[in-house]
């Protein structure tokens, strides 16, 4: 689980003396106690494969969060640092697969999260200091009256190997696999009365080092500790994250306080309403080597790091739609069929062809880099019918005559050296107005981002 570590060892101290504790785990707002937002809904299923780089339905925080052909790589070097990518969805109910190679290191832990607004949590994690084991846990509405939740299951070669796990979740049963075999399943009866974890969930994933010395003794005594920042730097690496939402809709809204999911709204959709269509959970038996625990000092909930980090509440913008691939776009581009929740992505859009004519006129756009910028282009361009990349940029002709000069023959060609309107989703665009934006997406990172594009901040 990922977790603040302020809180949790505040929790775990509580629980090493009182035996029962109350989760201290952070949400930005608990539909359960206020009125909140709608969380956004993935309602589809997407592939994202980190090798080919970031994607902005993925927030990084608490650290920095690299790509490379291993894949997303988030790396422990000194106390503090706790990278974690969280999507900016909700699943209501759904599969998570994802590949997925564990950090070493006494004190490290490598975390995978399910959790909810409400504090409902699903987990799994990894300690550095057992390269042969990995642990499941669970919490419903951040209740930790007891630490009787965890289990620990021998699975050999988690920090030499990339092991693919999977979490399938719905409203009867939680089932954890790794490499096609069964470590543990609960039922929606098996566990503590009234904590089966039911309502929406983002996706978090991440490492953090809970041997740090500035933590509570019980928090690295469970996480094996304490760390020797010397012996880093600690990197746990994801190659890929299937996500299959088996709800359906733009949004989930919570109709009470109840935290059931019978209560839980699907707009414009309905509450399991892709479960059908999402396939077999194809497993082979149930491993041996199981072994639960009771531990008080076994944490709940957040990210690690030197801030709290909870169940935070994100938006898509508006307009703006999933692809398969994980990426943000417009609605509008033509390589986004967003009308079937289980949809393969589609071609990119080839570039429009400039009519003939002449006169020019002024539009406002984004550059390829994520900037708003001004650029001429002919008279009548601005309501001709518009064509988007797979990046979520407008498709602009490959060179646009200047006013009065006749025809272009292209970027960079002789005949185009003074036109001022050529822009393409290469960044080959000139003299061109950098202005104000609210909203930006970044072609280079893949993120959308409010204000500055070196620096926004993710919707």
């Amino acid at each position: 689980m990922i977790f603040s570590r302020r809180r949790v060892a505040a929790a775990a101290a509580t629980a090493l003396l009182s035996g029962s504790a109350v989760a201290q785990t952070w949400t930005a707002c608990n539909p359960l106690t206020n009125t909140c937002p709608a969380n956004t809904a993935l309602g589809m299923a997407i592939d994202v494969d980190f090798t080919q780089g970031e994607v902005n339905s993925f927030e990084a925080s608490g650290g920095t969060v690299t790509y490379d052909s291993n894949g997303a790589a988030f790396t422990v070097n000194r106390g503090g640092d706790a990278p974690q990518l969280t999507s900016v969805f909700y699943i209501m109910f759904g599969r998570v697969e994802f590949t997925l190679k564990a950090a070493p290191g006494a004190g490290i832990v490598s975390s995978f999260v399910l959790q909810s607004d409400c504090l409902d949590e699903i987990d799994w994690e990894w300690l550095g200091a057992a390269p042969d084991e990995v642990q499941s846990n669970y919490f419903g509405k951040g209740i930790t009256a007891s630490y009787n939740r965890g289990q620990f299951h021998q699975l050999s070669g988690t920090q030499s190997d990339y092991i693919t796990y999977t979490l399938d979740w719905t409203s009867e049963r939680i089932v954890w696999t790794a490499g096609g075999t069964v470590l543990r399943e609960l039922g929606y009866n098996d566990a503590e009365a009234g904590q089966y974890p039911q309502t929406p969930m983002q996706v978090k994933f991440g490492a953090w080092s809970g041997g740090d010395p500035s933590n509570s003794p019980g928090t690295i005594d469970w996480s094996r500790g304490p760390t020797d920042y010397s012996q880093g730097p600690f990197t746990m690496y994801v190659k890929s994250v299937k996500v299959t939402d088996y709800s359906t809709g733009s949004s989930y809204t919570y109709g009470d306080s109840s935290g059931t999911w019978q209560s839980i709204r699907a707009e414009g959709g309905e509450v399991n309403g892709n479960e059908g269509n999402a396939g077999i959970l194809t497993t082979t038996a149930v491993a041996a080597g199981t072994t639960s625990t009771s531990e008080a000092n076994v944490p709940v909930g957040g990210i690690g790091g030197s801030g709290d980090a909870g169940s935070g509440s994100y938006n898509v913008p508006e307009g703006w739609v999933m692809t398969p691939e994980g990426k943000i776009v417009p609605v509008g581009s033509s390589s986004v069929t967003p009308t079937s929740p289980l949809s393969s992505p589609s071609p990119s859009a080839q570039p429009s062809q400039v009519p003939g004519g002449s006169g020019a006129e002024t539009i406002t756009t984004f550059d390829g880099k994520g900037l708003l910028t001004t650029m001429t282009v002919p008279a009548g361009f601005s309501t001709m019918p518009k064509s988007y990349d797979d990046q979520g940029f407008q498709v602009f002709p490959t060179a646009v005559p200047a006013p009065g000069s006749g025809d272009a023959e292209g970027v960079g060609s002789e005949d185009a050296t003074d036109s001022i309107g050529v822009l393409s989703t290469e960044g080959e665009g000139v003299a061109v107005t950098l202005l104000p934006a609210p909203r930006l997406l970044n072609s280079d990172t893949g993120r959308v981002h409010l204000g500055n594009a070196c620096c926004g901040a993710l919707l």
